[in-house]
């Protein structure tokens, strides 16, 4: 179909530019028909061979790899959420924080009991490598690893990931090269005597490259400004409930505290 479409291109080409066919020679017309046909050929085979490597392209992609030509095309998704938590009575600002700096305050944190596996990462003071609980998507089985760093100080704890990657099958694993994660999660107290409180700041950001259909036929912005809603609902559900499991573990700490002074 592409040569026959070929075709009237070279006959228009023809007809914009006469040429004189003498009347006393039938093999020069033969000739300039032949070199026209050839002209014909080389624009459908030329045509043919941007087509195949497009489709090259798009099978690259449904493959599950990112074809070269569209590399860089990247989507920007961020989300912020802010939460102050009020403080009971009798709990102050300094006792938070001193349970903050304690061992024990890190699996708080991190929730390490909605995790799969938890352990130091090796790779620096306060840093851990989460496995979190294995997830059906589209078929398959993934299983999400984080490595996070705890720094708290005397005057704040800061959580940040350093690096999230999927395992799982080598498909999957693939697509890690696709995108980057970053997260914090700020934590400050405030000592103010009429309403001491913790202030959480966590931010959130993915960057993701975008070369599959239909996505890859739209604006970016088709595919940011509905993520970004996703990952601020997210942050709006997770953040408070961060605050109150905060809490509770603190005053589980300071009952245990205490029992063990008791006892000691």
């Amino acid at each position: 179909m592409r040569l026959t479409a070929a075709k009237p291109a070279a006959i228009t080409l023809a007809e914009r530019q006469p040429i004189p066919i003498p009347t006393c020679s039938c093999s020069c017309t033969v000739a300039k028909k032949s070199r026209s046909d050839r002209l014909a050929w080389r624009v459908a085979v030329a045509s043919g061979d941007a087509d195949a490597e497009a489709d090259g392209a798009e099978a690259s992609a449904g493959a599950g790899q990112a074809p070269t030509a569209r590399a860089g095309r990247r989507a920007r998704l961020s989300a912020r959420r802010r939460e102050r938590v009020p403080l009971p009575d009798g709990v102050s600002g300094v006792s938070v924080g001193e349970f903050l700096r304690h061992p024990d305050a890190v699996e708080s944190l991190l929730n390490t009991g909605a995790l799969e596996s938890f352990a130091p990462a090796g790779t620096g003071p306060g840093t851990f490598t989460c496995g979190l609980r294995r997830i059906g998507l589209l078929g398959f089985e993934v299983a999400p690893v984080l490595d996070l760093r705890v720094a708290p100080t005397s005057t704040d704890c800061t959580i940040e990931m350093l690096s999230c990657r999927f395992e799982g099958s080598e498909a999957l694993e693939q697509q890690n090269e696709l995108f980057s994660a970053f997260m914090s999660n700020h934590i400050t107290w405030s000592e103010d005597a009429e309403e001491p409180c913790l202030d959480i700041d966590v931010t959130l950001e993915v960057t993701l490259e975008v070369y599959t259909k239909p996505f890859s036929m739209l604006p970016l912005s088709a595919v940011e400004k509905p993520g970004n809603l996703l990952m601020q609902g997210l942050l709006d559900r997770l953040v408070p409930m961060l605050g109150e499991q905060l809490l509770r573990d603190y005053h589980s700490w300071v009952q245990l505290q205490q029992q063990q002074h008791e006892a000691s």
